[in-house]
């Protein structure tokens, strides 16, 4: 991207944050403060080319305003930039905190979400009280949103810890979102992880589905899974540390789950020899309560500063439910999803001449009552959009389950082991959420490294894939992302091109320094992108099929699976 273009997204982006018309001069100094140095006039200039593509709209002599063209431009047409402008967005953040623990005066981070329904708010709120969140201090507001009457909730993120550490002199280095299991109200161990860093997705955010924590349950009887973040400081500053988490505690501000000792895994997450990891509790916890009974709930993660003292608390003291972590106890270190991959890309031996070998195989369950509907979704979704869907299949017994059978898929990341098994490094680099139309590109995207769980799994139960289109035509695929060095260009390009003759989803090969469906990859390197092997699954629970999605499970014989 240039440096014009850069700019022009900055300023959309700063339109985007204002409540009304902004000029020309306000605008160049906002981008002074971001590192940008534009005078006025130049700004003008951008502005009209803005105006121009219909990315913003001039409003009198007030100024401008950015359209819904130009917000679909800095959410779906540059997903290169949003991964690092998500990690970006929480360093910003972190500076502006100006929260004083001793004093307990000063800006908060909040996280802003909607709740339309009393009801929900009455159990967010109960939530609240159960002190499982960074802090029983919220603020509501009752407005209209989207012309309903509904409640806007200011709740305190976590990331306001990092800005306090900040301010007193202590660098924390935010390293992963997920959700902790519990046990008999104890926090044991994360059962997932997404790094903060190379995601469009805010990590926190990519774990608020119905289906992925269960912080009810915990409330009710202790077990369950609630979201929560890990950073790490250096081991040097532990005793301030401390000292610092204790002025936050008297302030109302205890989100701390774990601090561990330098270089101790915490939670089963690996540390760093001379650092200290620290987890804490997602700012959003209790509304994913109200998530999980379905009502209606927008949450919005580190959205603004608010003052500390607009913030009041739902009740005087809110001791937390969860029990201390038991420093003595070990867990199991979460194993990283390539990890597994590559142990599995290691066993693909498919050969293309003969037609023979292994693959990697994704494997979801359904129940049996449920298998012939789902095989006809997947027959017409492949009759529907072949290009973009690999035919194969294999039903599979459940030895866990009687009532169920699995349906086996081509994993996307076979293409990585065959190309390994040809002598060409294949690494897979993201898993992302596709757009097709006539200038598809990618609008969500999520690093393999990094990453306990397929990213593509996360598309699904966030309720985000339109593989059979959704109501405005629009069509939304998973697809993986793979970069190979440019040396290996001529073969890769021979052996790519034979295996989509052989059906299996490739739908882009890149060249090298070029953009893959406006997707980067490291320089020396060009992009392939292959179809995910769960988009019939994905297409399956669009069409309300109760399915239990598995990613990549293990190698299966390419013939010996079954074909549409």
């Amino acid at each position: 991207m240039s440096e014009s273009e850069n700019r022009m997204i900055e300023i959309l982006r700063i339109l985007d944050q204002q409540e009304k018309p902004t000029g020309s001069k306000v605008i160049a100094n906002e981008l002074n403060n971001r590192g940008f140095n534009l005078g006025e006039r130049a700004v003008r200039y951008h502005m009209k080319i803005l105006d121009e593509k219909g990315y913003t709209k001039k409003i009198g002599y007030s100024g401008r305003e950015i359209t819904d063209l130009g917000r679909s431009r800095i959410e779906k047409g540059l997903v290169y930039d949003e991964i690092d402008f998500t990690y970006s967005k929480f360093e910003n953040y972190i500076y502006q905190t100006t929260f004083n623990p001793y004093t307990k005066t000063g800006n908060v981070i909040v996280n802003k979400s909607n709740v339309l329904d009393k009801e929900a708010l009455d159990i967010i709120k109960k939530a609240f009280e159960t002190g499982i969140a960074v802090s029983p201090r919220i603020q509501i507001n009752k407005e209209k949103i989207g012309g309903v009457e509904g409640y806007t909730v200011e709740s305190i993120c976590g990331t306001t810890i990092d800005g306090v550490f900040l301010k007193n002199g202590i660098a924390t280095q935010p390293q992963y979102g997920g959700i902790i299991e519990v046990k008999n109200y104890e926090p044991r161990r994360f059962k997932e992880l997404i790094s903060y860093k190379k995601t469009s997705i805010t990590p926190l955010d990519a774990f608020i589905a119905k289906n992925m924590t269960s912080v009810l349950n915990v409330i009710d009887n202790g077990n369950g899974t609630i979201p929560a973040n890990f950073r790490i400081i250096p081991g040097k500053v532990g005793n301030r540390a401390k000292k610092l988490i204790e002025k936050l505690n008297q302030a109302n501000i205890n989100g701390i789950i774990a601090i561990g000792k330098k270089g101790e895994n915490i939670l089963g997450v690996p540390v760093p020899e001379d650092f200290i990891g620290i987890a804490i509790a997602g700012g959003i916890t209790p509304f994913c309560v109200a998530k999980e009974l379905d009502y209606d709930v927008n949450i919005k993660l580190g959205e603004e500063l608010e003052d500390y003292a607009n913030l009041k608390p739902v009740n005087k003291k809110a001791n937390s439910i969860l029990r201390s972590v038991n420093p003595h106890k070990q867990y199991n270190k979460i194993p990283f999803f390539l990890s597994k991959s590559w142990n599995l890309i290691e066993e693909v031996d498919y050969d293309m001449e003969t037609g023979e070998g292994n693959i990697i195989a994704d494997i979801s369950y359904v129940n049996k009552e449920d298998l012939d509907d789902s095989l006809k979704v997947i027959k017409n979704t492949y009759k529907d959009c072949p290009e973009y869907i690999t035919p194969y299949y294999k039903i599979v017994e459940d030895n866990k389950n009687h009532d169920r059978v699995g349906i086996a898929t081509v994993c996307s990341l076979s293409i990585d082991g065959i190309l390994i098994k040809n002598g060409i490094m294949c690494k897979p680099k993201y898993g992302g959420l596709l757009e097709v139309n006539d200038k598809s590109s990618f609008i969500e995207l999520i690093s393999y490294n990094g990453s306990s769980i397929d990213p593509h799994k996360i598309f699904i139960l966030k309720d985000l894939t339109a593989i059979n289109k959704d109501e405005t035509g629009a069509r939304r695929l998973l697809a993986s992302i793979k970069e190979i060095p440019n040396i290996a260009q001529y073969q890769s390009n021979e052996i790519l091109k034979e295996l989509s003759k052989k059906d299996l989803s490739v739908l882009k090969i890149g060249k090298p320094r070029e953009m893959v469906y406006n997707a980067q990859v490291n320089n020396y390197k060009f992009g392939v992108v292959a179809g995910s092997g769960l988009n019939t699954i994905a297409a399956i629970r669009e069409k309300g099929i109760d399915i239990d999605i598995k990613a990549m499970e293990t190698s299966m014989p390419l013939n010996e699976m079954d074909r549409f």
